[in-house]
């Protein structure tokens, strides 16, 4: 599982002209999952998520989470987190998990963050989307779960 995740200003998501989800600051976080990734992925990446200090205080220190600021959570599924360039010029998404299986896994990320967070807005799994933010810092992190577990 990899998830690039960007602090923001705000964000917003919308499919053919309609805004389907909006925050205002927290993260905007880019979703994708591979073969492996199970329940117990997304629960050690949520949990990841989460407890991350990654906001200034109020000496321009990267000392506060999530909760500390208030923050809201943009999350938007990526199977391109996965592509393979090394060939040619054309991406190869053959280490992207198949849909049938990606989906589960993100309806379930989503879950456990409103659980553990409050509530997520969402773009919707497979749809042509137009994200937009305002990147703060810009501060931005790759988590991946081979690494981080």
């Amino acid at each position: 599982m990899k998830v690039v995740l960007t602090t923001v200003l705000e964000a917003s998501v919308t499919i053919n002209g309609k805004t389907v989800g909006q925050i205002g600051r927290g993260y905007c976080l880019l979703v994708g999952f591979t073969d492996g990734d199970n329940e117990e992925t997304v629960e050690k990446m949520v949990d990841k998520i989460l407890s991350l200090r990654v906001f200034p205080d109020e000496k321009g220190l990267i000392n506060l989470s999530l909760d500390d600021v208030n923050g809201s959570i943009l999350s938007v599924s990526q199977f391109t987190l996965y592509a393979d360039a090394r060939k040619g010029r054309r991406p190869s998404f053959v280490y992207a998990l198949t849909p049938h299986l990606a989906e589960p896994l993100y309806d379930y990320f989503n879950k456990l963050i409103e659980q553990k967070h409050g509530k997520v807005s969402t773009g919707v799994f497979g749809a042509d989307m137009k994200v937009t933010s305002v990147n703060d810092g810009p501060f931005t992190l790759v988590l991946d779960s081979k690494e981080l577990f």
